[in-house]
């Protein structure tokens, strides 16, 4: 679900030339639809900016999603519950989903 500080993130991720902007949330990633109301939502590894927009899938707000798109920064979607979450992703281990301009 998109926030108000999105965009602000976003533009400090930009200023700061980061290597990723992470974006912890309530689920473990990007998915096909809201898995918190709908059991067959599916959880994509990986995605492009485009991807997000055209699908309006909601990671971000779109001001962010196109900020960080045109910044060549990726967004890690990922879980704030659960101990060790945070550290797993900077690990590269874990669940989540990352957005960058290459889906591969």
């Amino acid at each position: 679900m998109a926030d108000a500080t999105d965009t602000a993130a976003a533009l400090r991720a930009a200023e700061m030339q980061c290597d990723a902007l992470l974006k912890g949330t309530s689920v473990d990633g990007v998915y096909t639809a809201d898995p918190k109301k709908d059991a067959s939502a599916q959880r994509y590894d990986r995605l492009t900016y485009m991807d997000v927009l055209a699908k309006d899938l909601r990671v971000m707000d779109a001001s962010a999603v196109a900020l960080m798109r045109d910044s060549n920064i990726p967004i890690v979607v990922f879980s704030i519950k659960g101990r060790g979450n945070l550290l797993n992703v900077l690990r590269g281990e874990g669940t989540f989903t990352v957005v960058a301009q290459d889906a591969v």
